[in-house]
């Protein structure tokens, strides 16, 4: 544990740095670009983790690529530039709104294998603390879904995509500074022989030789082919559970998206098992309050901030009810959506005090964890893209295949909150009970790519990654936004109250230290949560310009023209 707090801890120490250097590069990309007379770009942006994949992202729309194009390359990209968030070991959700406004959304989240560890959630950890080991690895869909993206939405040749990766993989690049800081910790060396520091040049050249033969031959020489079979056999030494056999019923899920109307805007997020139905159940709460720029002043500041933290431990509350509805019976997350729901819980929040953990049905929370990435995109032809991505955890559960150069996810760890609650009954009958898990099925999840439409035109792409802190992350960046009058990149950049599973609630460094005091003199307990991963990207196009702002928390950078 106190390991895991060395490298979580560390990149604290950057974040103040990695702020002026963004927003000194968003002015520059600003000035550079005087075509927006409001700043920013006129025809098309990205939005990652690094200036590096939002360039990769960018140049593939100026060849003539769409926005699934450029999210794919700058997701490729990611997953050498911060391999910690994600990789083709792992699996993404995405929301896509085509040219005609229609939207869909495409999960290719990893799944339970056909065979997995008996008993497997009573190793679940009971603090905080990463989870390590082949047990914990999903079927990974992360390839078969950019394909399927790819088929639908791309305009450049498949292997175009892999082209600046593998190069990146293969001929090496400057430890990025944000890696650089993790791999310096006790924990990050207990899983590599050789560790690499500032300066020092980082090379993946086994993961170069695998991209290049999907670049190649496609995803059938992973999910059907040498690549998968040197995969397995390198899980199955690790003593996972995968076979070939998963691999080849993957299956990427695409349905229409959730719409859900906020004031002047329509927001599109993915339903369950991902976390846009918690994310729409805060923001349709706190829509109901009086909402201006003038709540940030004074005691208005603070009874905003409490009425936002009320309703989010209620969400902690609902948190169960996200799961794969393919695999479960019980109550579905639909009533999140369901105004008179939302009336009900918005009443039962008090100006004046807050309340213990079951008055928001929060009788057994679970622990919580970080990790993940996310892209924006938005192209010429008004395609966008909104994705997430992720092995889960610091990389994954730490197993490494040394035959193919990918990093596995430990995504079944995320169905230990399952391990916990007492809200425990059968699913599926004789097929899935007492909280057990079912092949095929997807853990919850708290991912939420979200595209928002206004009734003037414009269109917001939006999403974050850190675990749990997505939700928080995010919500709190759209109220800024929407209804507080703040700027996008003002509204990211804004320190965040983090109600964690045990509702005890959780200041980013500097958040306003009146406000913080403000609301312990009204009874929430204050946490000692020092894990602020939370990273917001998004693309904006409004009245013809479009402004793109990558969190300085991960010194993200975005790019476009």
């Amino acid at each position: 544990m106190a390991k895991a707090k060395a490298l979580l801890v560390g990149c604290l120490v950057l974040v103040g740095i990695a702020c002026t250097v963004a927003l000194v590069a968003l002015c520059i990309a600003a000035l550079a670009d005087g075509s927006c007379s409001s700043g920013g770009f006129r025809h098309a942006a990205v939005s990652a983790d690094s200036p590096t994949c939002s360039e990769i992202g960018r140049n593939m729309l100026q060849r003539g690529g769409s926005a699934v194009d450029g999210a794919i390359a700058a997701l490729l990209c990611t997953s050498v530039v911060n391999p910690q968030s994600m990789g083709i070991g792992g699996g993404s959700i995405v929301t896509v709104r085509n040219k005609t406004g229609g939207v869909q959304v495409f999960n290719f989240r990893e799944t339970v294998p056909k065979s997995f560890k008996p008993n497997l959630l009573n190793d679940c950890p009971t603090k905080f603390t990463l989870s390590t080991g082949a047990q914990w690895i999903g079927v990974p869909g992360e390839l078969l879904g950019y394909e399927e993206l790819h088929k639908q939405y791309g305009k450049l040749p498949w292997a175009k995509l892999f082209e600046p990766t593998i190069q990146l993989a293969r001929e090496g690049m400057p430890m990025p500074a944000y890696l650089g800081n993790f791999m310096k910790s006790d924990i990050v060396k207990s899983y590599n022989k050789t560790i690499l520091g500032k300066g020092d040049i980082l090379k993946f050249p086994k993961l170069a030789e695998t991209m290049e033969t999907i670049a190649q031959k496609g995803t059938d020489a992973f999910y059907n082919g040498k690549i998968g079979q040197d995969l397995i056999q390198d899980i199955r030494a690790a003593g996972g559970t995968l076979k070939m056999e998963d691999l080849r019923s993957f299956r990427v899920r695409v349905q229409d998206a959730w719409t859900v109307s906020l004031g002047d805007d329509q927001m599109h997020i993915p339903p369950p098992p991902a976390g846009g139905a918690l994310l729409a159940f805060i923001l349709k709460i706190m829509k109901g309050f009086p909402l201006t720029p003038d709540s940030l002043a004074g005691d208005k500041k603070i009874q905003m901030y409490h009425r936002y933290i009320e309703a989010a431990k209620f969400a902690n509350g609902q948190k169960k009810y996200v799961r794969d509805p393919g695999y479960n019976r019980e109550k579905s997350a639909d009533h999140l959506l369901d105004p008179s729901f939302i009336n009900r819980i918005r009443e039962m929040i008090s100006s004046n005090r807050t309340f213990d953990n079951s008055y928001y049905d929060n009788v057994s929370p679970v622990s919580d964890h970080i990790g993940t990435t996310h892209v924006s995109v938005l192209d010429e032809d008004g395609l966008a893209v909104s994705a997430t991505s992720t092995i889960n955890q610091l990389f994954g559960g730490a197993v490494y295949s040394p035959r193919t150069g990918i990093i596995l996810n430990n995504e079944l760890a995320d169905f230990c909150g399952r391990a916990d609650t007492l809200h425990r009954v059968c699913f599926l009958s004789d097929v899935l009970c007492g909280g057990d898990l079912a092949a095929g099925e997807q853990p919850p999840s708290s991912m939420s790519p979200v595209i928002l439409e206004s009734k003037s035109g414009r269109i917001l792409v939006i999403g974050g990654s850190g675990g749990s802190l997505i939700t928080t992350s995010v919500a709190l960046s759209l109220i800024n936004h929407l209804w507080l009058g703040m700027d996008l990149k003002d509204a990211i950049k804004a320190r965040i109250v983090f109600v964690d599973s045990q509702n005890n609630v959780n200041f980013e460094p500097g958040f306003d230290e009146g406000v913080a005091r403000g609301l312990g003199a009204l009874g929430h307990s204050v946490g000692r949560w020092k894990y602020f991963l939370n990273v917001v990207n998004a693309v904006e196009k409004d009245n013809g310009c479009i402004r793109a702002v990558s969190d300085c928390r991960k010194m993200g950078g975005s790019a476009g023209y």
